[in-house]
């Protein structure tokens, strides 16, 4: 069976950073989805797609992992860029480039 392990990102609706510090084990899709004949629904006869756990550490998921001797990809975490920002920049005064004639 085929798992991944990733650190999920920061929802982008909502401002907060909690509950990002833990690791996500998810397993792989065996079967393709399709839509349901009378709804219309996406669906999949395999369930386990369904399943998420979650783990305080890398070592803890990649441990858990090995205990049930499970193929598993380790996704790299996703490093956090800030841009300092300054809201008075939005006004500041940038002249136009000058052009010499000769």
């Amino acid at each position: 069976m085929k798992v991944k392990i990733y650190k999920p990102s920061k929802n982008v609706m909502q401002s907060g950073r909690a509950k990002l510090n833990a690791w996500v084990l998810e397993y792989e899709r065996d079967c393709k989805r399709d839509p349901e004949t009378l709804m219309g629904w996406t669906s999949s006869s395999d369930t386990l797609n369904q399943v998420r756990l979650k783990f305080k550490t890398l070592e803890d998921a990649e441990a858990y992992a090995k205990e049930k001797s499970w193929d598993y990809e380790v996704m790299p975490a996703h490093k956090r860029v800030v841009r300092p920002r300054n809201y008075g920049d939005n006004f500041k005064y940038i002249p136009p480039a000058s052009e010499e004639k000769a």
